[in-house]
């Protein structure tokens, strides 16, 4: 995987106007968008087990941002969906509301992957201009290119 998100990244999993503001209905809504996964192999468990580590902590990242995630034996590699709220999303552990939400599922075999995944998440997310340009991408085809350019620019030497 080497630390890309844009290879994580399907069109059809990026949903730009998610309409539950409720914690729990948006996690469903954008968590749904795995449900037909080749990599899941079993969305049920899954999800439970996603909700199962939404009750431990918060996945609350700070900047309107939510890294719902969960380490499974029910995905064959790292999958991703996104949801993004123009309303925001009331959540848990925040004075703000979420705006953005990438929900993750890993292997519990290769944690490294995932570390890599979540560390090129959180560089590309606390560049302000990054932040700016995936909260105002008008398509998931915006929102990706967003993404590959600021992979770009963090990948790129100085």
């Amino acid at each position: 995987m080497a630390g890309r998100i844009s290879t994580l990244l399907d069109l059809s999993r990026i949903n730009l106007q998610v309409h539950s503001s409720d914690r729990m209905a948006a996690l469903e809504e954008v968590a749904r968008q795995l449900e037909d996964h080749p990599d899941v192999t079993n969305f049920d468990k899954f999800y439970a087990e996603l909700l199962a580590r939404e009750e431990l902590d918060t996945t609350y990242l700070g900047n309107a941002i939510a890294l719902p995630h969960a380490r499974t034996k029910h995905v064959n590699k790292i999958v991703m969906a996104v949801g993004r709220s123009e309303n925001g999303i009331s959540f848990n552990g925040s004075d703000e509301d979420v705006k953005l939400m990438f929900v993750l599922g890993t292997t519990k075999s290769n944690p490294t992957d995932y570390l890599m995944c979540v560390s090129s998440l959180v560089k590309i997310l606390n560049k302000p201009e990054n932040l700016e340009a995936l909260m105002t991408a008008a398509t998931p085809e915006a929102f990706s290119q967003a993404i590959k350019t600021a992979e770009e620019k963090l990948l790129s030497p100085a």
